[in-house]
């Protein structure tokens, strides 16, 4: 089976559990996700399976969306409700200066990655690290915030949506974001409503998984790339890894042959050369 489902992770669930879960439904190993979700959140996983798992970075390079939901006054060691608490504070929120410091976050940005996280170092997760309390130097990660809107704002909480790229955690956006408004607050809540254009609207549950309720996008469902009908003759080169002379403008094409995706190539210098190879 070669393809990529849409999940509609529920909370409480890692992105493991649901590739776990697909190995079980499927009875096959080689599955992949594009982006981890923490249990806590909810939201659209973008699910490769067979040599469709080729496209994972492909894919993991797709802006997202997320609707985030702050509850202020309380901070924790994770960044999240479901940390340890390490201070509590009176809180309150001007609304009109939460715009101004949503505004703010647009654009490039060094963002420190959270201690709980699966980012390796020394081939160890920060969050080992983080329970064992033993120090490590946290990275740093060049992100770019193309879009926020302040959605919701009660007493003690405050929702926005924003669309970020690959890389971006949520968490820490929060934190920069509670240090300019001077105050505490702690990620309560967070949906990943798009990746690219999938939106969690087009996802599937496990259970519906489970009863065959699913569609298996290809990848001309995935990426808006131009698609090219190799000869007999380019096929053969194409297999081999070739570099290839077409006359086409876009930067990436998919390349087919009898029926079936081949290959993606990307243009180098006016010739283009092997990107991801399907066969």
């Amino acid at each position: 089976m070669n393809g990529v489902i849409l999940i509609n992770k529920k909370k409480g669930k890692t992105s493991r559990d649901m590739v776990n879960e697909l190995n079980h439904i499927f009875g096959m190993k080689r599955i992949g996700h594009t982006g981890t979700l923490d249990p806590l959140a909810t939201g659209v996983l973008v699910m490769c399976l067979g040599k469709y798992t080729k496209l994972v970075d492909e894919l993991s390079s797709l802006r997202k969306e997320y609707v985030a939901k702050v509850k202020i006054g309380i901070k924790t060691d994770t960044l999240d409700i479901t940390g340890n608490v390490l201070e509590k504070d009176e809180c309150t929120i001007d609304t009109n200066e939460l715009k101004l410091v949503l505004n703010s976050m647009l654009g490039k940005q060094v963002q420190t990655i959270p201690a709980y996280s699966a980012k390796k170092i020394n081939g160890k997760k920060l969050y080992e690290y983080a329970r064992k309390k033993e120090y490590v130097e946290l990275p740093k990660n060049e992100v770019e915030i193309y879009d926020i809107q302040l959605l919701e704002v009660t007493s003690d909480t405050f929702t926005f949506k924003t669309v970020v790229s690959k890389g971006t955690y949520i968490r820490s956006l929060i934190e920069e974001i509670c240090n300019r408004l001077n105050i505490i607050g702690t990620m309560c809540e967070l949906e990943r409503t798009m990746q690219g254009k999938f939106s969690v609207l087009e996802s599937f549950d496990i259970q519906e998984v489970q009863n065959g309720n699913y569609k298996l996008l290809t990848i001309k469902d995935l990426l808006d790339y131009q698609v090219y009908v190799l000869s007999d003759e380019e096929y053969y080169k194409v297999k081999n890894g070739n570099k290839m002379n077409f006359n086409f403008s876009d930067e990436k094409i998919i390349l087919e042959y009898d029926n079936k995706e081949i290959a993606i190539y990307e243009k180098e210098n006016g010739v283009y050369r092997a990107s991801i190879m399907l066969i």
